[in-house]
């Protein structure tokens, strides 16, 4: 057999192991592939895409390394992190956290174990800081996972503290403001609103305004009307013109009905600025929906009861994007939520009379771009369970068709 190595180098396990290589090395030996030890090692090495087994070795101690460092920041273990790190200060810079920024990004985010941040984390962030981590590693990416959960916000408050910028561009590209925008994170939000974030400065440098970015994003929450209310007193505008879309989703009911009472044939129309309304999971937008898709797509049960009171359509068909979906009625939007959010309004929109027969082609999974996929409402459920399959089990119960 060939001593040479593969010009197409194998990936390294996600957790490699020196013994595990050595014991590949030796493989090699004993079945006659090679003649030393160290012949073994250099075409393992060159498998794998090294130069020789010196520098995989020293890669391979460096993500032990890395993996230690990880642990004692998960365990919430101070010291472990100041020994590992005062041994090796290029720690400091080890590809850990969220975007691989560094392992102060994955200090701030708090995410294992996922709590609020104790004394042991505090004070583990403050010892980075001052000992060699860079607080705007990344574009800020400390701050940027700090502010993505409200009760992290005593984190937030020490990477200010220690000199983060609230208007920073994660990544050059990613607003800090727009953070708690994704999520839904009103305290967050206005915390850092209230310690300098400019809400107009992500429009001024090409950006959707945080209103429009909290507007669209694909977090399904209550909170969502917490958020707009603070961006709109910050006096952030939208650049969609859809009469009632903002006073129904931050549950102001008095002004969409007052919206209703003026102009009756809302109800009615379609509107193409409703460019958004994706989840996590789904492709499937609002563009050429009903004021009722809308309230379909955001859970908003009382705002349907609103709706269909004023004579919508409970099977109104949307026009379309222009991507190849066409003719959803709103029971789409609440029946392929994540998590159930959408069960409430799918069990009111079927006993008003929804159409559970409607079979229309519409854009698959958020991964996968080029997936369409032809169903009724119980199909496109099943496409979208989530953590919990409440929805499917309804429409089944119900006698829904595939």
């Amino acid at each position: 057999m060939s001593q040479h190595p593969s010009s197409v180098p194998r990936p390294l396990p996600e957790r490699p192991n020196l013994r595990h290589l050595k014991d590949q090395a030796w493989e090699l030996v004993r079945s006659g592939q090679s003649a030393s030890v160290a012949d073994a090692q250099f075409q393992i090495a060159r498998s794998y895409g090294f130069a020789s087994w010196p520098r995989l070795k020293e890669h391979v101690d460096k993500l032990e390394e890395v993996g230690k460092l990880k642990h004692a920041i998960d365990t919430n273990d101070f010291v472990a992190v100041r020994t590992l790190m005062r041994r090796n200060p290029a720690l400091h810079r080890a590809p850990l956290g969220y975007g691989k920024n560094g392992p102060l990004t994955w200090v701030a985010e708090c995410r294992i174990p996922w709590e609020p941040p104790g004394p042991a984390r505090l004070a583990m962030a403050q010892w980075m800081i001052d000992n060699g981590s860079d607080v705007h590693q990344g574009g800020d990416g400390p701050l940027m996972r700090a502010a993505l959960v409200d009760h992290r916000i005593p984190m937030m408050d020490l990477l200010v503290r220690n000199g983060a910028d609230v208007n920073a561009e994660w990544d050059g590209h990613f607003p800090i403001l727009f953070a708690p925008c994704e999520t839904l994170e009103p305290l967050a939000l206005r915390w850092l609103l209230e310690h300098g974030a400019d809400p107009h400065l992500p429009l001024r440098r090409g950006h959707d305004s945080p209103l429009d970015y909290v507007i669209g994003t694909y977090s399904r929450s209550p909170r969502l009307a917490q958020c707009i209310d603070l961006l709109v007193s910050a006096g952030c505008e939208t650049r969609r013109r859809v009469p009632g879309m903002l006073a129904m989703l931050r549950g102001r009911l008095d002004l969409l009905a007052a919206q209703l009472d003026a102009e009756r044939s809302l109800v009615h129309r379609r509107f193409a600025d409703l460019d958004f309304g994706s989840t996590a999971y789904r492709r499937l937008r609002l563009n050429g929906g009903t004021l009722l898709h809308l309230a379909a797509e955001y859970g908003n049960v009382k705002a349907a009861q609103l709706l269909l009171a004023c004579g919508a359509e409970v099977n109104a068909r949307a026009d379309g994007d222009g991507s190849g979906a066409t003719g959803q009625t709103p029971l789409f939007h609440a029946v392929s939520q994540f998590q159930d959010y959408g069960l409430a309004m799918t069990r009111y929109l079927v006993e008003s009379g929804a159409d559970l027969s409607v079979r229309v082609r519409l854009p698959g999974h958020y991964d996968r771009p080029e997936e369409f996929v032809e169903c009724t409402a119980l199909g496109y459920a099943r496409l979208f369970p989530g953590e919990r399959n409440g929805t499917v089990k309804f429409l089944e119960s119900v006698g829904a068709p595939e």
